[in-house]
């Protein structure tokens, strides 16, 4: 596996060299699921770890998704005030 990865990376993403391990297409490939809207629970089955902990590790959240999420929630909690007003 390791030398086929290497021969495609020198291939297709010559700037990334030995940076680019199964290790991190792991992390890649959660981010990727969780970011396109993949639950956790899932994630965790299909890394196959024991915690879901394990997986939270793995998914690395852009800054971007934390502040819609702040943004969707603020409107949601300000709809749900609009008739106590």
């Amino acid at each position: 596996m390791r030398n086929g990865l290497k021969d495609a990376v020198k291939a297709h993403l010559p700037g990334w060299g030995k940076k680019l391990t199964p290790h991190v297409l792991r992390h890649f490939c959660a981010s990727q699921l969780y970011g396109n809207g993949m639950d956790l629970l899932a994630i965790q089955e299909v890394l196959g770890h024991s915690w879901i902990a394990t997986t939270m590790r793995y998914i690395h959240v852009q800054q971007t998704r934390v502040e819609d999420a702040w943004v969707a929630g603020m409107e949601r909690a300000a709809k749900r005030l609009e008739g106590l007003v």
